[in-house]
């Protein structure tokens, strides 16, 4: 195992943020005790994570509906990997969330007992690209690039916090068949979110009245959502965390078709070749432009 990278922690050849990896909860997960109604949110990072977040703690919390509650996303679905609260799990209340940027063979055992939910998130991974590196060049602990042809090596080669995207949505999608799981693509999510509140609510088993299900794509809403302490990270990234400058949000754009305005010819055409290759017969539709069907 080599872990002498400075800003990447190797747990059995994945990579998590060093900063924030502990050995002794990495190596607990194999054996965390799962709920029946346990939720866990699986995504590659830059994925929609942190949307994901707020949008299941919109439908299952009325206190964060109504913002009785002054509870974080980050504390209602915090990362298994990580636990950087220190919560004791098996004293929250269910129904519990979770987040996790692990691979499919990371995970508690104990997801594979078809009770317990996953959601997949997934998004076009040119976006993806784009801004994972602009938030590594923006958050202190992640290693920076000086362009985005050298960030895009390290994307492609797997040298990245959660590795390869190739080898994690694959991974995932080919083991489905051992989970209690449902794919989401972001942008579909994008284009038609109370559909997909809705998708996530029937999948979930969970019912909203209309001025619930109002009340939860209102809220979710990309830039209201930016607006919210309570699902922004603005303070746990800039006092907890750590930033190298003023100029970025944690929140960057979260839209679709963001790549075209960065990637060269030649980068693209690269990209799309290596895609090709990767995600040859691979059924989950993906969607590169705001303007496609």
């Amino acid at each position: 195992m080599d872990n002498k990278n400075s800003y990447l922690y190797n747990f059995k050849g994945h990579y998590l943020q060093r900063q924030f990896a502990k050995i002794e909860i990495l190596e607990a997960i194999e054996d965390f005790e799962i709920r029946d109604d346990d939720v866990f949110i699986i995504t590659y990072p830059k994925s929609g994570t942190f949307w994901t977040q707020q949008i299941l703690s919109l439908i299952y919390f009325e206190g964060h509906r109504n913002r009785t509650e002054n509870i974080t996303t980050a504390l209602r679905a915090p990362f298994v990997e990580y636990n950087n609260h220190n919560v004791d799990h098996s004293k929250r209340p269910s129904p519990r969330f979770f987040t996790s940027h692990l691979q499919y063979n990371l995970v508690p055992k104990g997801l594979k007992n078809q009770k317990a939910k996953v959601l997949y998130v997934y998004r076009n991974p040119k976006d993806i690209l784009v801004s994972f590196f602009y938030f590594t060049n923006w958050l202190a602990i992640l290693k920076p690039s000086d362009t985005l042809d050298h960030f895009m090596e390290k994307f492609l080669d797997g040298k990245v916090e959660a590795n390869c995207w190739f080898d994690h949505i694959r991974g995932w999608y080919e083991r489905r068949n051992d989970f209690n799981i449902m794919f989401m693509c972001y942008e579909d999510m994008k284009k038609d979110l109370r559909s997909s509140v809705l998708k996530i609510c029937k999948f979930l088993a969970k019912s909203l009245s209309e001025e619930d299900l109002d009340s939860v794509v209102r809220q979710a809403e990309f830039q209201n959502m930016k607006c919210d302490p309570l699902a922004n990270y603005k303070n746990i990234i800039k006092y907890k965390v750590g930033i190298r400058n003023d100029e970025g949000n944690f929140l960057r754009k979260g839209t679709i078709g963001d790549w075209k305005h960065h990637l060269t010819v030649a980068q693209n055409e690269r990209f799309d070749r290596i895609f090709k290759r990767n995600m040859r017969d691979f059924p989950l539709k993906f969607i590169w432009d705001i303007n496609e069907e």
